[in-house]
């Protein structure tokens, strides 16, 4: 596990004299950067993957300016020590104390280091309260975590849930600058009044280097050790990502069970954890269950080859902040069929597929189709593969640390 120290990894350039003149900014000569990044204990791989690409890509090029130092404390483990304790409480209760206690703490002493701070996940808010909030920037991927505060009706919190939630809300309402990672998260910002229009900035995510639809036999053997009896030409039907209640996994079910009665040899393969209980039951019942495959969040490589093998993915999504599973798959050469929102749409273009949530029948028609053109028509299918790579291509990290740089240059040029 990295330490505090060891987490720093990415101060790669020798300190000089500053230009600035503010007392609280140390005395280097190119601008330094912390990089605020959730603990890697959560296992929240998508925020995981957005901090280390931006060190990464501000770092392979220069940095445009910037030098930026990876921050990210390792969980101080209390109750989860004591064996007597459940498990998820004993978890839930470390995970708030470093939260809210001991990673302030940490950083706190660290704000005279850097001339700018961006906090890489907006749920961690809190953290803005120990900042120089002129000098702070915050990635927002989406609103869930204020939802009891800002729609109460949809989600109803105990009254403890909600004074932590406003004192992550109040933390990230004093950033300098909010970067929304899609417009459609821009425009939940301005319709909830979090910020004026001039405060945020549209950057989006990228595609992971290793999604790519050329093989890597190292992760293609291992794609197939985890699939056993994955020949090729099976048809894999993919659902990538977390079981959030959002990801409406219970409709991923029906519409599984529904391709099945048109294509019986068809199989689910789910990345990111199993199931609920209640959605086991579902399973059970529409009898698809024998005919899944569970897998953890796997290694990038091995996840890019999980998507080649894959005829389809399934993103059945009510709602999201960007919808990265939809440009890794196209990235990867496996078409998409994805919920009829707005921000899918703003991903995937004319090169994902889409259906409403609430129509099955369209649903099973369109994926069913798709498996069928894979061996029926193999030119449309190839002309439908290079379609979402290309779409993809458009979406790089290189390209959100660039972005992101500017954004940077604007803090510093208006304080």
């Amino acid at each position: 596990m990295k330490t505090p120290e060891i987490a720093n990894a990415w101060e790669t350039r020798p300190a000089a004299a500053s230009s600035t003149s503010d007392p609280d900014l140390p005395a280097i000569g190119r601008a330094r950067v912390a990089v605020i990044c959730d603990f890697l204990e959560e296992h929240w791989p998508s925020m995981d993957l957005a901090g280390d690409m931006l060190c990464r890509y501000l770092a392979e090029n220069g940095g445009a300016g910037f030098v930026p130092a990876q921050m990210r404390p390792s969980l101080h483990r209390r109750f989860s020590r004591l064996p007597f304790l459940p498990r998820r409480l004993a978890r839930n209760a470390d995970l708030l104390i470093n939260r809210f206690g001991d990673y302030p703490l940490w950083l706190r002493g660290k704000r005279r280091d850097y001339d700018l701070f961006h906090l890489v996940d907006h749920s961690y808010g809190q953290l803005i309260h120990g900042l120089p909030p002129r000098r702070t920037v915050v990635t927002c991927h989406d609103l869930d975590t204020f939802r009891c505060l800002l729609e109460p009706e949809r989600e109803m919190r105990p009254g403890w849930f909600r004074a932590m939630t406003r004192r992550i809300l109040g933390g990230f309402r004093q950033a300098a600058h909010v970067i929304a990672v899609s417009e459609a998260t821009r425009s939940d910002l301005l319709r909830h009044g979090l910020f004026p229009p001039e405060r945020i900035s549209v950057v989006h995510n990228g595609v992971h280097p290793s999604c790519s639809a050329l093989p890597d036999l190292k992760a293609d053997a291992e794609a197939a050790r985890l699939l056993p009896g994955d020949r090729p030409g099976a048809v894999s039907l993919l659902n990538v990502g977390s079981t959030l209640p959002r990801k409406r996994l219970d409709w991923l079910l029906r519409v599984f069970a529904a391709v099945r009665q048109q294509i019986p040899e068809a199989r689910l393969v789910r990345v990111g954890g199993g199931f609920t209980k209640m959605q086991l039951q579902l399973a059970s019942k529409l009898g698809v269950e024998r005919s899944i495959v569970i897998l953890p969040f796997l290694d990038r490589n091995i996840l890019a080859a999980v998507y080649r093998r894959a005829a389809v993915l399934l993103h059945t999504a009510e709602a999201e902040g960007f919808g990265l599973p939809i440009l890794e798959s196209m990235a990867c050469g496996c078409p998409v069929v994805a919920s009829d929102v707005a921000v899918l749409r703003e991903v995937g273009a004319a090169a994902a597929t889409y259906c409403r949530l609430d129509n099955l029948d369209d649903w099973k028609a369109t994926v069913t189709g798709l498996v069928r053109e894979r061996t029926q028509d193999p030119r449309a299918w190839e002309l439908r593969r290079q379609r979402g790579v290309a779409q993809s291509a458009r979406f790089t990290w290189a390209e959100n640390a660039r972005q992101t740089a500017a954004v940077y240059r604007k803090i510093l040029e208006n304080d």
